[in-house]
């Protein structure tokens, strides 16, 4: 993986889900994902993706055509988001 850093537009609908997942001690774990896709400088788009605490920040501050700025890791044609921020 490596580090980038994104400056752009969101323009999908901001998709917000939970999966729970069973650990080895069989208890259950939820986290939380959000996706959407950000328009960049360059002029392309691109999909990121966030889990737990930052899913449940960008769902509660995030809209459609919010400019941002992302701190993430790029990994199969997509951004995982270590940190995000309104411009």
């Amino acid at each position: 993986m490596n580090i980038c850093f994104l400056i752009g537009k969101i323009i999908s609908k901001i998709k917000f889900d939970f999966v729970i997942n069973n650990n080895s001690n069989l208890e259950k774990e939820k986290i939380s994902i959000v996706r959407f896709k950000v328009y960049l400088i360059d002029e392309t788009e691109i999909k990121v993706i966030g889990y737990n605490k930052i899913a449940d920040w960008c769902y509660q501050k995030l809209a459609l055509e919010d400019d941002v700025f992302i701190k993430g890791f790029l990994s199969n044609e997509k951004v995982e988001i270590e940190n995000i921020g309104l411009l």
